[in-house]
């Protein structure tokens, strides 16, 4: 069950909302006694989770068919009638705030890049803040506000129900009517504007880990909207199979001199995981005093594949790995069905993720150039610098340079 709000659509001074309310939904409804979702679905030998992401929050569960009557009837009585009290916000919030202790603040690099790095990328804060929590804003969070954002949107209108594994489509649909069929209407509210300009210019920005062992830095561009140009977008994923897929990548080959271990993701959550606009981030860790050295490898790297240095060669083996990735996720049961909800709530394309495997197969030397353009040009690309020390800063400082 996916419905369509984020950490995105929270309100101003409310940072980590979305995060809390999931929480929340596990608390009990009319019907489900505090508790029991969780025991009820592991008895029958099933798993289940939950995520909060820019755009959606996300509840999914394995069990087997025979389940998924009881599935259904435990999302919809929660969709409808959740115990939204006092005594479980404060239980929830106290729950959030101790899992931002271990996640965040108690490891190193806890949170790096995407608690900091939209800061530095983007202007709106519906964008730049950290989804994940601000203490403060989650002990001003009240009963009413829960109340308000339950009403606004969890709905059937503003939630995607999908169903993948062992099942007849009618049987699943069927028993979906019969326990949703009570759960009062509601009309879906209008999604955040999230639009913003990139950046005419270079952005930096810095941070403080006390537990990090060693710097770090991210940077970060725009991903093109797959709503409207999912070739441009699949560039990006054979990019980043290109630079850092495999130690021999073309990235990783450069940096290790340095002794330094680097990464790419075409999108801070993975490829589709958000709607527009999403981010094209490489994150290296590196020994002291080399930030400016992995940032002039970074650049060069990706001008010499944007002026076309990529054979037609390694191009094809980085779409066959890329697509190897891709096919290897889909034989989840768990990744399928998040998919095909979170493509139809984002996209309106529940099959996104297989059109997406099909770009990346048509992917070209020249459509990965222009992708590597945008990584080599200083303007619209934020440069986030982690370093050890204390006191611990988890909000980036920010300057910008002309490009």
């Amino acid at each position: 069950m996916h419905y369509r709000v984020g950490f995105r659509a929270e309100p101003k001074s409310r940072a980590g909302f979305a995060h809390l309310f999931e929480h929340m939904m596990f608390q009990g409804s009319r019907n489900v006694p505090r508790g029991v979702h969780f025991a009820d679905i592991q008895a029958r030998g099933g798993t289940l989770n939950a995520n909060t992401l820019p755009d959606t929050t996300e509840y999914y569960q394995v069990v087997p068919t025979e389940a998924l009557d009881h599935v259904l009837k435990l999302e919809a009585d929660r969709m409808g009638f959740l115990a939204i009290t006092q005594r479980n916000l404060d239980n929830q919030r106290e729950v959030v705030k101790e899992e931002i202790r271990q996640q965040v603040a108690g490891r190193p690099y806890g949170g790096f890049p995407w608690t900091v790095l939209p800061a530095v990328l983007y202007r709106k804060w519906e964008n730049a803040h950290n989804g994940y929590g601000e203490p403060v804003d989650l002990d001003a969070a009240t009963v009413a506000d829960c109340a308000d954002f339950f009403r606004r949107f969890y709905t059937p209108g503003n939630a995607v129900l999908a169903v993948c594994g062992d099942i007849d489509p009618n049987v699943a649909f069927e028993a979906a009517r019969a326990h949703f069929a009570h759960v009062p209407a509601g009309s879906p509210p209008d999604p955040p504007d999230l639009a913003e300009p990139p950046a005419p210019d270079e952005r930096y920005g810095t941070c403080r880990d006390a537990l990090a062992p060693r710097p770090a830095l991210a940077i970060g561009c725009r991903l093109p909207d797959a709503r409207v140009d999912l070739d441009g977008y699949a560039a990006y994923v054979v990019l980043s199979q290109l630079l850092t897929g495999g130690s021999g990548a073309r990235l990783r080959r450069a940096l290790h001199p340095l002794g330094v271990q680097v990464d790419t993701s075409a999108g801070l959550f993975g490829p589709l995981a958000v709607g527009d606009p999403d981010t094209f981030v490489i994150v290296a860790h590196h020994p002291a005093g080399l930030d400016g050295d992995v940032v002039a490898v970074v650049t060069a790297q990706a001008a010499e594949l944007a002026a076309g240095g990529a054979a037609a060669e390694e191009v094809e083996r980085a779409v066959a790995c890329a697509l190897t990735g891709l096919y290897q996720n889909l034989d989840s049961l768990a990744y399928r069905v998040r998919f095909l909800a979170r493509g139809e709530l984002l996209f309106d394309r529940p099959g996104i993720v297989e059109d997406l495997a099909l770009a990346v197969s048509r992917t070209g030397p020249a459509a990965v150039a222009a992708a590597a353009r945008t990584v080599a040009r200083p303007a619209g690309r934020a440069v986030l610098t982690l370093t050890p020390g204390s006191p611990r800063d988890r909000e980036p400082t920010t300057k910008e340079a002309a490009a």
